[in-house]
């Protein structure tokens, strides 16, 4: 479906971005380049953390098999040298008519106020920020478990994770982790996997004190099984991958609270817990629900039109707020709700781009049609399975092994030559090979 837009020439635009994940930050990059670097347009780029890491990779982090040092991206010198502008902050309120958006004040580790709250005017707006756990109110959720949403709360996980690797080995050697995951999908599924993993890797780095057969995982999933959103052949094969490695599956296991020993479910039974990880569901930041004008889900995803432009609750179109990656509601041509994936955020910042280039000479625009080009998941270094989708027949094709493998990789690398352009990405894609050769397989600190 095509859309008449008046022409947005005249004066630079001020687009602003708020988000640097998989979506925004591709975004800022195509449009620096496009108009930042010939000054046809000032890209701005806001984000509450200086630096970007694919959210797919968190899991990795909390285990220590990721080097954050070599794998996070700094805003402010990837903006210098791709033609937009980074502007640290976290966004408190939008005012839709007066085309302004409000960035909390900024304070540092010790409280004190180093910047007071900001007000930043806009011709266009991207709201990129994505999605966090849904805690769906459960008592003791938010006080007693990790969430693997943003960096530092994966680093906060690896570092207790690494203390009690620690603690078994100098002080209780023999003794069982005991580790409680809550959501059995992709991240559930794959930070289970991961941490066996880990356990590997210990002996050889100087821990005989704790080995896989001392690492007690539940995976919990209110669900009738692992993995809901995918197809039930790869649930099956990766409900029996992670039982071999000895994962305890408990599925249609709803819980109830949790307190700082453990998980209580529904049904009454006790899980008890040395650390336990907050997977299941997600929901966009509460403070959505401060901006007036938007029609929102109760997930507070921001519902849009065809464009991906917002809509209010009487689905008038807000023409220049556009929303994109896991805060969007928007419905693919199956009617149902596109999945909040990284392909998604991929493919809503393609979108939006051509679309604001669109408007800039006055050209219909294009509604967006979500592809779903399958879905992979790893189980660390052991195996990964998945199905791709073919792009004529539009039929699956499954896949596992070192196959899967080597496409659940590849995802990450066509990112990374998104944001860095092909030949930097490749130069890096290079470095991060001869980085694993060199360096530990772990991080232990």
């Amino acid at each position: 479906m095509n859309a008449e837009q008046p022409s947005m020439g005249g004066d630079p635009q001020r687009i602003v971005i708020v988000g640097g994940g998989a979506g925004g930050l591709e975004l800022a990059t195509r449009l620096g380049h496009k108009l930042g670097r010939k000054g046809l347009a000032s890209i701005k780029l806001i984000d509450r953390n200086r630096t970007h890491i694919w959210k797919p990779l968190l899991h990795e982090v909390a285990t220590g098999t990721l080097d954050t040092g070599t794998q996070s991206v700094s805003y402010f010198a990837h903006g210098a040298r791709h033609g937009y502008q980074f502007e640290l902050g976290e966004l408190t309120d939008v005012d839709v008519h007066n085309k302004t958006l409000t960035l909390a004040p900024r304070k540092n580790r010790s409280g004190e106020q180093l910047q007071q709250p900001r007000t930043i005017e806009y011709d266009q707006l991207i709201l990129a920020f994505g999605s966090i756990s849904n805690d769906f109110g459960i008592a003791g959720i938010q006080q007693h478990c990790y969430m693997l949403d943003s960096l530092s709360q994966a680093e906060r996980f690896h570092t207790a994770l690494i203390d009690q690797f620690t603690d078994i080995h100098q002080n209780r050697p023999g003794d069982s982790l005991r580790i409680a995951i809550v959501g059995a999908g992709a991240t559930g599924v794959e930070l289970s996997a991961e941490l066996y993993k880990v356990t590997e890797l210990l002996t050889s780095y100087g821990m005989a004190g704790m080995s896989q057969q001392q690492l007690e995982v539940n995976l919990i999933e209110a669900g009738p099984r692992v993995l809901p959103a995918l197809p039930e052949r790869i649930s099956a094969s990766v409900s029996r991958e992670l039982g071999e490695l000895g994962v305890k599956i408990k599925t249609s296991v709803v819980v109830s609270a949790a307190d700082e020993n453990g998980l209580l479910t529904k049904d009454g039974e006790r899980i008890d817990a040395d650390l336990m990880v907050w997977a299941a569901g997600v929901k966009a930041p509460d403070f959505v629900r401060n901006i007036s004008g938007l029609s929102l889900t109760r997930s507070n995803q921001i519902a849009v039109n065809e464009f991906l432009q917002a809509t209010d609750a009487e689905r008038n179109v807000i023409k220049d707020l556009w929303i994109i990656g896991d805060c969007a509601a928007s419905i693919g041509a199956d009617g149902k709700q596109v999945p909040p994936r990284a392909q998604s955020a991929h493919q809503m910042a393609s979108n939006v781009l051509e679309n604001l280039l669109a408007r800039r000479k006055g050209k219909p625009m294009k509604g967006f049609q979500y592809h779903d080009h399958g879905s992979l998941v790893s189980l660390s270094s052991y195996s990964a399975v998945g199905t791709l989708m073919g792009n004529l027949t539009r039929k699956s094709m499954f896949v596992e092994g070192n196959m899967a493998r080597l496409f659940y990789i590849s995802l990450y690398r066509l990112h990374q030559l998104a944001i860095h352009g092909k030949v930097r990405g490749a130069l890096i894609v290079a470095a991060d090979w001869l980085t694993k050769a060199i360096k530990p397989k772990m991080k232990l600190h």
